[in-house]
């Protein structure tokens, strides 16, 4: 390994060591956990997808040493919530990770077939003036709104019947 990589990761790796849940958990407090939970539950009475949210502080060292991006850890996260294990193939993560400013939203294929790639870069540059502002409530918000609206028009709801709640609706907090 070159000295620069070696050091550049050195660096990633303090930067991220330096955050840790506490961060998380000041940057999205209890009460805004709650919040975002009833968001979540109200919007997937409206359509039959399931959306989950994600917010760590920083990444394990050892997506750090091996110079994984902040998409291979939604990735990961995406399959270890079960957000891809939904009956219509159609759920969604929005990931948000603080050390790196970074956002993602992964969507299972049942919605990703539908939607093209600009839409999605597009949602994300929108959510990152307000989280690179520390409006992370915001941010999040808007994103659930805009991932919602897709759901809804690729997945409406069925009238009369009742969705399952496939998956948690309080964000998961690292």
């Amino acid at each position: 390994m070159a000295a620069s990589t070696f050091t550049s990761r050195l660096r990633r790796l303090l930067r991220h060591r330096w955050l840790d849940e506490d961060d998380t958990r000041k940057a999205i407090p209890p009460a805004m956990v709650e919040r975002l939970m009833r968001r979540v539950a109200a919007s997937e009475g409206r359509h039959s997808g399931e959306i989950r949210i994600c917010v760590e502080a920083s990444l394990p060292s050892s997506y750090i040493w091996r110079d994984a991006t902040p998409r291979e850890r939604a990735l990961a996260m995406f399959g270890k919530l079960r957000v891809w294990d939904t009956g219509n193939n159609n759920g969604v993560l929005i990931y948000l990770l603080l050390a790196e400013h970074a956002i993602e939203i992964v969507a299972d294929r049942g919605l990703s077939s539908r939607v093209p790639p600009a839409e999605w870069t597009a949602m994300v540059q929108r959510m990152g003036d307000a989280f690179r502002q520390g409006r992370f409530e915001e941010g999040l918000t808007q994103a659930l709104e805009e991932v919602s609206a897709l759901l809804v028009r690729h997945f409406p709801a069925a009238a009369g019947t009742v969705n399952p709640n496939e998956l948690p609706d309080e964000p998961v907090l690292g």
